[in-house]
């Protein structure tokens, strides 16, 4: 699951300087880059280049007349698909979804009106660790400094209100006003945006993009990102203070984090997992960065939550080590594990913490986890003992002839159509905790968002994602609520030609939110959503949409989408009771309110 970055590992050399020829000194001289003809060298094309060198072959994009032209020049760049949104949201959602599968993503739109309006996709992606570069074409350079009210603004004769937006949700930020330094500003952009893994915000002015400049004559150079190393005698330190607190402990565990994804350690873990025999358990928003099919693989760890019997080995272990954990209300269910820090190794990117201290910086996960490979006694124990307990899950009680469709028969048959050429969106709702009950196999991927937890991101997600894996086949697993969010780029799909399986699960209304606090507000206007579906179709593209309210109409449904319509988008509509939710839904969302409904502190 170690993501790589288009051309940056492609020519990562011996020495560890990405941008180096292979088999060169530290200090590299490039020669001969190939001239590039007068209108071919503007900033615009430059960008171009910059985002096809990284990985990024789709931009996901909104016009508006401040970056018309800049889009012209995308267009322009072989390898470079500008691929059209329905609004700005859905376009953040969309580059979040192809960041997930390639490793970095772009999207482009239009000053303050558009940048305003993908900003939430963009805190999300800042939230789930995601590179991704958003750029905006903004306001003429000849008005920076001027008393002059444009349009899209908020009518005052300052145009840093954008920035300042995107200062809390972007780790590094530009503004391209002028031609001269215009080159280090996007190659400094982009490459912080990767070394950090996080987005960017680049705006550039309406009138710069399509003019020559001699910065840009020749192809540009390749990046060169040094490595982050880890501190020799901190990681020698760390590795042995871990050593010993592991091997003297009876029976410990290992669980998988979301930040596994940022350290680029999955298989840095999985050669952990192999050689120590622990079991191997992966916290709710790690879920496809860990092989569910390795031998020691215990399930979900979520609290009150987790996979059958996977709570009770990591809890009761005397030693467990969270490589890149994330503990927040969600993830902890209300803040309710039962887990103490004193028995606690802590592997984030960059620090690793044992118990109470000692706490070691400038350690990479990358490094130590493969390091502690060659210190660690093998120990079975917590293992053996989750195997002597262990049941296997029941099975849903079989429908009759008939009856109205249950969500833990859906979910069945969604488990029988997984392959390693699959990939599976679970929506913000109950999705999340059936979606997480679904055993992947080799090669099958798996997202959801977690952290930012923003209702109506799959649809977006599902368009980036499937843009970027063209080798997956995209399983979505949607609320109705949530679809009503994002529904518009369903049009996307269809404009790019893309095979998803969209169930989206009608119960009525926000479940999820039900389950913490229920309300009048919580329930939403029913729509014809494959008449709608339909509409969006409109004889273009390749559309197949149904209507499902029974176990024999579903499965009629998706031996269609797998066979006869395998080319096409499939809409499955699923009609559900509005109270047949998952029981992990009904015990988080009791626990989530109790923690939301805390009484304030005494004053």
């Amino acid at each position: 699951m170690d993501f790589k970055v288009g051309a940056l590992e492609a020519c990562k050399p011996t020495n560890g300087v990405v941008g180096c020829p292979p088999n060169s000194s530290h200090v590299s001289t490039v020669q001969n880059t190939t001239p590039i003809g007068s209108a071919e060298a503007t900033l615009g094309r430059h960008l171009a280049r910059r985002l096809v060198q990284v990985g990024v072959n789709d931009v996901f994009a909104v016009p508006g007349d401040f970056n018309l032209t800049l889009l012209d020049d995308l267009i322009a760049e072989p390898g470079l698909k500008l691929v059209g949104c329905c609004n700005e949201l859905n376009a953040g959602y969309a580059a979040d979804g192809y960041a997930r599968s390639r490793g970095v993503g772009a999207c482009a739109v239009t000053f303050t009106v558009g940048g305003l309006s993908i900003l939430n996709a963009i805190a999300g992606a800042y939230s789930e660790n995601l590179p991704i570069i958003c750029i905006v074409g903004g306001p003429n350079s000849n008005d920076y400094g001027t008393s002059r009210i444009l349009h899209h603004t908020i009518g005052i004769p300052d145009f840093s209100q954008e920035l300042r937006c995107f200062q809390p949700v972007t780790c590094y930020q530009v503004l391209v006003n002028n031609l001269e330094d215009a080159h280090e500003q996007i190659d400094t952009a982009i490459s912080t945006a990767l070394k950090e893994s996080k987005p960017v915000y680049i705006s550039i002015s309406c009138n710069l993009s399509a003019v020559p400049h001699p910065t840009f004559k020749r192809e540009p150079v390749p990046f060169c990102i040094a490595p982050k190393l880890s501190n020799s005698m901190g990681l020698e330190a760390a590795v042995e203070a871990a050593a010993e607190f592991l091997n003297k402990a009876v029976k410990p565990v290992m669980v998988a984090g979301p930040k596994l994804r940022v350290a680029k350690a999955c298989n840095a873990f999985l050669e952990l997992a192999d050689a120590c025999g622990y079991p191997v358990a992966v916290m709710p928003s790690a879920k496809g960065l860990m092989k569910e099919t390795h031998p020691h693989f215990i399930g979900t760890y979520w609290g009150a939550v987790s996979t059958a019997f996977c709570a009770e080995i990591v809890e009761s272990a005397d030693a467990y080590i969270f490589a890149g954990p994330i503990f927040n209300d969600y993830s902890s269910v209300g803040y309710s594990l039962l887990l103490k820090k004193e028995k606690a190794i802590i592997v984030q990117p960059d620090r690793v913490v044992i118990a109470n201290g000692p706490a070691f910086g400038c350690i990479s996960m990358k490094d130590f986890l493969p390091a502690l490979v060659k210190k660690l006694k093998r120990n079975t124990t917590a293992y053996e003992n989750y195997h002597r307990i262990y049941v296997p899950q029941g099975v849903p009680l079989q429908c009759d002839p008939k009856e109205p469709l249950r969500v833990n028969i859906l979910f069945q048959h969604i488990q029988a159509m997984l392959s390693g050429d699959s990939a599976v969106i679970a929506e913000t709702g109950d999705s999340w905790f059936n979606c997480q009950k679904l055993k992947l196999p080799d090669g099958c991927g798996y997202e959801f968002q977690m952290q930012y937890g923003s209702i109506g991101w799959s649809v977006g997600a599902t368009l980036g994602y499937a843009q970027a894996a063209k080798d997956k086949r995209v399983i979505a697993c949607i609320g109705d609520g949530s679809f009503q969010v994002t529904a518009q780029d369903v049009s996307t799909m269809l404009r790019c030609q893309q095979n998803p399986i969209i169930f989206l699960i009608n119960n009525g209304g926000y479940t999820i939110e039900v389950e913490i606090h229920d309300g009048p507000y919580n329930v939403i206007k029913n729509w014809n959503y494959t008449a709608l579906v339909d509409a969006i179709h409109n004889g273009d593209g390749k559309c197949w949409a149904t209507k499902v309210q029974c176990e024999e109409e579903l499965v009629e449904a998706i031996q269609t989408a797998t066979e006869v319509k395998k080319d096409c988008l499939c809409f499955i509509e699923i009609i559900v009771h509005k109270d047949d939710t998952s029981k992990e839904l009904l015990e988080w969302g009791s626990r989530v309110s109790s923690a939301n409904s805390r009484p304030p502190n005494p004053q």
